[in-house]
């Protein structure tokens, strides 16, 4: 009898990242199903952000191959799926001091579909501001985003990456340094993309809440330690595994 064929979101063969001739990420192999909501986790240097970016062609491996899509007829390489493809980077890693309103950046979004040439269209800005009314950010459309909080300035590059409508989302720590009403904004936003069918990978760093957010979950240290769903992989034994390098005593998260 012929096995059904899994679909992927994501998969990766052999993938070897290096820095200055130093390898950050050592022969990755990884199948990230589609419809998941998958957090990295890992301590910090283990590679999460070089992961993420990796397979974003952000950096360019030393070896291996990233695919996407696979269960679609035109699933492929990343420069073939760009537009369905989404991202929000870390913060910190954003120019605030950029002279652009929030609606502005909302509507970067729509440039994979429209090119940087082309007027955004009615539909467009209409969907930018629908975007920011989930976000709660409707209210600061004019607003230049380097007068908004931390927190504010996440949700709006969280709607940049919802107008894409994309299929499989890339998220770097989108919870780092907001404030408690924020982080419960995303969680819901990120529940309702998986309930579309969508897929989101989002670099992770609070192992107390892995549980209760995602539902799939890839354990890294240079390495991936473990990775599927999170009741059958995130234990206390690979939790260790993962954190052992570091010398870090770790009280019980699971």
């Amino acid at each position: 009898m012929e096995r059904e064929r899994e679909d992927y979101a994501v998969e990766l063969q052999d993938l070897t990242v290096a820095y200055d001739a130093k390898p950050v990420l050592w022969d990755i192999d990884l199948k990230i199903p589609q419809g998941k909501l998958m957090a990295v986790v890992g301590p910090n240097g283990a590679g999460k952000t070089t992961l993420i970016k990796a397979m974003l062609g952000l950096l360019r491996p030393v070896s291996g191959a990233v695919r996407f899509l696979n269960g679609n007829d035109n699933g492929g390489d990343l420069r073939s799926l760009k537009n369905r493809i989404g991202y929000v980077p870390q913060s910190g890693s954003v120019d605030w001091d950029f002279p652009a309103t929030v609606q502005d950046v909302v509507l970067m979004g729509c440039y994979g579909k429209l090119g940087w040439i082309r007027r955004p269209r009615k539909a467009d800005l209409a969907l930018a501001r629908q975007t920011l009314q989930k976000v709660g950010m409707a209210e600061y459309a004019s607003r230049q985003i380097s007068q908004l909080s931390g927190g504010q300035q996440q949700r709006v590059f969280l709607a940049r990456a919802l107008v894409q409508e994309a299929e499989v989302y890339f998220m770097d720590e989108p919870f780092k340094g907001v404030d408690a009403q924020t982080e419960k904004a995303i969680v819901l936003l990120l529940k309702e993309l998986k309930e579309q069918g969508k897929t989101v990978v989002v670099v992770h760093h609070d192992l107390q809440t892995v549980a209760n957010y995602f539902d799939w979950v890839t354990l890294i240290n240079l390495r991936v330690v473990a990775s599927g769903p999170v009741e059958e992989v995130f234990h206390e034994e690979n939790v260790q595994k993962t954190y052992r390098s570091t010398g870090k005593l770790l009280r019980s998260t699971v």
